[in-house]
């Protein structure tokens, strides 16, 4: 889909997003001499290094598609990763996906413990939300929305805990294209479609262009776990940062499970093509959020 041209480009954007994020993350985060010593480090641990920064990219190319500065979006796109790192914490647990390695090392809990772990995961969400209620780059009202924002799509009843539980639920037994959808709207998709929700809010957009972002960051949620989903069961450990075929063994409910590996492809694309027309719709330069789109659809060919 992107020509080499504009995969530089979209590589460049991403690297520079990618950096500014990592200083803004190291500033925030309690460094790991502060008491208590252990929560701290497991703190760190977890959100460096950082793998793609995707969810905080995606909020900076949409707040600067609707023209937000770069210094008024940081702070949120950092918070929304908080809360994406908070989640990897706890997915990972023994009690929940039971997973030994995250981001190209070992597991939170495997290096620190789980007691730690749970700590770690706990501190990095309140965090998220301190992040945005202290941002003095934005007005009060803003904070407030934004703030709502995040918790809608962290939380439950439509939100990233909802997906999960559902997803437990689901394991074990066999589960309908609904019901699998509905699952990763929730669990994955939830707090992709907030980060470009808070970035256009940031930029103060209108309710039809909302409205648009919205449907384009469901559309590219649905995308990127779809191609998740390929992935696991086509990639190798290197290139994922974390156990392959783990979904098939705990029996997840998966795309490719449910569909079938060329039926799932065929619903990426199918994805990717709805986000693009949201885009399209939209009188803003969305040259970036279509590279996005692009570069997740690639990632699962």
């Amino acid at each position: 889909m992107l020509s080499s041209v504009e995969l530089s480009d979209f590589k460049q954007f991403a690297a520079e997003a990618r950096a500014a994020v990592d200083v803004e993350l190291n500033q925030l985060l309690p460094g790991e001499g502060t008491r208590p010593l252990a929560v701290h480090s497991a703190m760190r641990w977890s959100v460096f290094p950082g793998g793609k920064r995707f969810r905080p990219l995606l909020l900076l190319a949409t707040g600067e598609c609707f023209g937000a500065p770069r210094d008024s979006l940081i702070a949120t796109a950092c918070a929304v990763e908080l809360i994406h790192t908070y989640s990897l914490i706890h997915d990972d647990l023994p009690a929940m996906d039971n997973d030994d390695l995250r981001r190209g090392r070992p597991t939170c809990h495997i290096q620190f413990g789980e007691a730690t772990a749970i700590l770690a995961g706990d501190a990095l969400q309140t965090l998220a939300f301190q992040t945005i209620a202290d941002d003095e780059h934005l007005d009060p009202q803003t904070r407030v929305r934004l703030l709502g924002e995040l918790a809608q799509a962290s939380g439950t009843p439509s939100g990233m805990v909802a997906g999960q539980a559902h997803d437990l639920e689901a394991e074990e037994r066999t589960v309908d294209e609904e019901e699998l959808e509905q699952i990763h709207r929730l669990k994955t998709g939830a707090l992709i479609t907030a980060a470009t929700r808070c970035g256009a809010i940031i930029g103060s957009p209108s309710k039809a262009d909302l409205m648009k972002v919205t449907e384009y960051g469901a559309q590219l949620g649905l995308l990127f776990q779809i191609t998740d989903d390929l992935l696991d069961v086509t990639a190798t450990a290197e290139k994922l940062g974390k156990t392959p075929g783990k979904d098939a063994r705990s029996h997840k409910a998966t795309y490719p499970g449910v569909y079938g590996m060329k039926a799932a492809r065929e619903l990426a694309v199918s994805a990717h093509a709805s986000a693009r027309a949201a885009l399209e719709s939209l009188d803003r330069p969305v040259d970036r959020l279509q590279a996005i789109l692009d570069y997740i659809l690639d990632r699962g060919a």
